[in-house]
Formats: C-alpha cells, sequence, structure tokens
C-alpha cells in the first residue's frame, strides 16, 4: 500500500528552495529562506536517509532556479538575496558535485526572481520571464555566457515551463505586472522555438491561475493543475494541453491547492503533494492523478504540513519530499502497489 515515511530533516529550515537530483542519486537542496535569504546548500544521500552539508553559495538566493546540465554540474540563476520586498539578481553560479563547491560563472543579461530555467535538447539552457521582464536567454555551458533570445510576448512570473517530445517549450499562466500577488493573473500560455528562438501564442488556458503545476505525461499532453486566480486563492480545477495546442478540462483534484508539487511516477500517474488549501492552510494530503481515467483519488497522507515544499522522484521510485512552511523536515513516499 501507498505510504509515507519519515526520514532525516534538513539541517536548515527552508522555504522557497531548489532541490536537483544529481547523477549519483543523492539530492542537493540550495538556498531559500528562513528569517533571512540562505545561501547554504545540503545533501541527501537516500542510502542513509540523511542530509550533509555541502559547500554554501557564494549568494544568498531564494525564489532562484536550479538547472543540472550535461556535464553534472549545477546552475543556478537569479532569485533575491533580501526576503522583504525582494529586488532580482542577475547573478548566476555553477555547483561541482565532485568538489562540492560553488564558483560564479556569467551573469544574466537582466535580473530576474520568480522565472523559470529549462534546459533545452542541445544542452543549453533558456531561462524565461520573472518578476518584471518578459524578455528570455540561452545560457551556453561551453562559454558560461548568456546571449537574449526571442521576447515573451507576455511578461510573466508564477508560471511553468515544461520542455514538449517536440523540443520546443510550453509557457503557461502565471502573473503579470507587480510581484508578490499584485498583478493580473493569466489564461495565455506561449511556445519557444529553439529552432527560430521566437515565441509563438498557443491556447489559453480555461482558467487563469499562478503558482499551479506542470506535468508532461507520457502521452505528450501536459498535465496542470491547482494554482490560485487571485479571486480564488487555491483552486481544484485541471486542465490537459495537447499538442494541437488546444486545452480542455479534466477531472478536479480531491483539494483545491496552490504551492504544492506534482511528480510523475513510474506508472504514469502524477502525484500531487502537499501545498495550500482553499483557506490558505497548508496541507497534508496527497492524491494521484491517472491519465486513462482523468480522475483523482485520494493516496496516503503526508506526516506533517508542507506548504511550498519541493518533491524528486529518486532512482528508487520514492519521492522525496522536504520542506516547507520553513520547517526541515522530510519524508518519503513509497507508491507500493497502489498507485
Amino acid at each position: 500500500m501507498p505510504a509515507w515515511t519519515a526520514t532525516g530533516g534538513m539541517i536548515e529550515a527552508r522555504s522557497a528552495y531548489t532541490a536537483t537530483l544529481l547523477r549519483d542519486g543523492t539530492v542537493l537542496v540550495a538556498g531559500g529562506s528562513g528569517a533571512d535569504a540562505l545561501a547554504s546548500a545540503e545533501l541527501y544521500d537516500p542510502r542513509s536517509g540523511s542530509w550533509n552539508a555541502t559547500g554554501p553559495m557564494i549568494e544568498a538566493r531564494h525564489y532562484h532556479t536550479a538547472t543540472l546540465l550535461r556535464d553534472g554540474k549545477v546552475l543556478v540563476t537569479g532569485g533575491s538575496s533580501i526576503v522583504i520586498d525582494p529586488p532580482p539578481s542577475a547573478s548566476a553560479e555553477l555547483y561541482d558535485p565532485s568538489t562540492g563547491s560553488w564558483t560564479a560563472t556569467g551573469p544574466m543579461i537582466e535580473a530576474r526572481f520568480l522565472h523559470t530555467a529549462t534546459l533545452l535538447s542541445d544542452g543549453t539552457v533558456l531561462v524565461a520571464g520573472g518578476s518584471g521582464p518578459a524578455s528570455s536567454e540561452l545560457y551556453d555551458p561551453s562559454s558560461g555566457s548568456w546571449t537574449a533570445t526571442g521576447g515573451m510576448i507576455e511578461a510573466r512570473y508564477g508560471h511553468t515551463a515544461t520542455l514538449l517530445p517536440d523540443d520546443r517549450v510550453l509557457v503557461v499562466g502565471g502573473c503579470c505586472g507587480g510581484s508578490g500577488g499584485s498583478g493580473s493573473f493569466l489564461a495565455s500560455s506561449e511556445l519557444y522555438d529553439p529552432s527560430s528562438g521566437s515565441w509563438a501564442a498557443t491556447g489559453n488556458l480555461g482558467a487563469v491561475r499562478a503558482n499551479h503545476t506542470a506535468t508532461l505525461l507520457p502521452g505528450g499532453k501536459v498535465l496542470v493543475a491547482g494554482g490560485g486566480s487571485g479571486s480564488v486563492y487555491a483552486l481544484a480545477s485541471a486542465e490537459l494541453y495537447d499538442s494541437s495546442g488546444s486545452w480542455t478540462t479534466t477531472g478536479n483534484m480531491v483539494s483545491a491547492r496552490i504551492y504544492h508539487t506534482a511528480t510523475l511516477l513510474p506508472d504514469g500517474t502524477v502525484l500531487v503533494a502537499g501545498g495550500g488549501g482553499s483557506g490558505a492552510d497548508a496541507l497534508a494530503s496527497a492524491e494521484l492523478y491517472d491519465p486513462r481515467s482523468g480522475s483523482w483519488r485520494v493516496t496516503a497522507n503526508m506526516i506533517g504540513v508542507h506548504f511550498g515544499l519541493t518533491a524528486t522522484l529518486l532512482p528508487d521510485g520514492t519521492v522525496l519530499a522536504a520542506g516547507g512552511s520553513a520547517l526541515p523536515s522530510a519524508e518519503l513516499y513509497d507508491p507500493g502497489s497502489g498507485t
């Protein structure tokens, strides 16, 4: 039966951080915020269930991105070193798992936080949007430099970016205008084409949403779930994007949620966990989406409540859920035979 079990707690409580599965099966957690923005980083070892400190980042940051590069290094970009009224950063740095240390790399052309970063099939990284700019840019690991690429149709932050099977990148929803939830929520989506470096509009969502999740399903569709719409703090609705450029509604989640996680499991179902509920309360509940039926069903509850957590699929098929709600706790979801 599916179940959650406690595993070692992180060394530091953190929210708005990143978690990256490294090639050796360990998980790198970096930055985030507690009382202040953090520069610290730590590694989770699934074999021992423990966390160990690794080299701190050069710059404290939260609401940044972390991308595993082809050479096994991790590129961290942007974010902010200040928790209250955060100004965005343009800095970027690289983590080398072989040494456990960070080195500076070329700064982005635009300062950004609440942006997205997507590894493209040619090994470059597309950074898009964030609080302020509608621009996008490409990082070349071979030179450590950034070049501007096509500007997005709409400025947005709190959006999602999904690499599609045809190498295009689907950007969905988010907010535009003021940060901190004061902007306009978006239903629009657009596609980045690496072959031309340009963006093109694609079908609109059925509902405006930001801080949702987007998951590429085995058949090539993209499942977008939850998030907030401004007038409604947390949504239960979910939609599917098809390669034809159209959106269709699918079954509603059992619980409305925002700042949750969505993880594609080895059997093709999607585990959604934690987040904030319709009453702005942190959730311990979790549920599974079955693409064959388009429906959701409840699975085992997490041990603790986690708002703004991360979830990482480990090589053995379990899912590591960690942090959020400024907590150091972590736990493992075992799908068992019930997924």
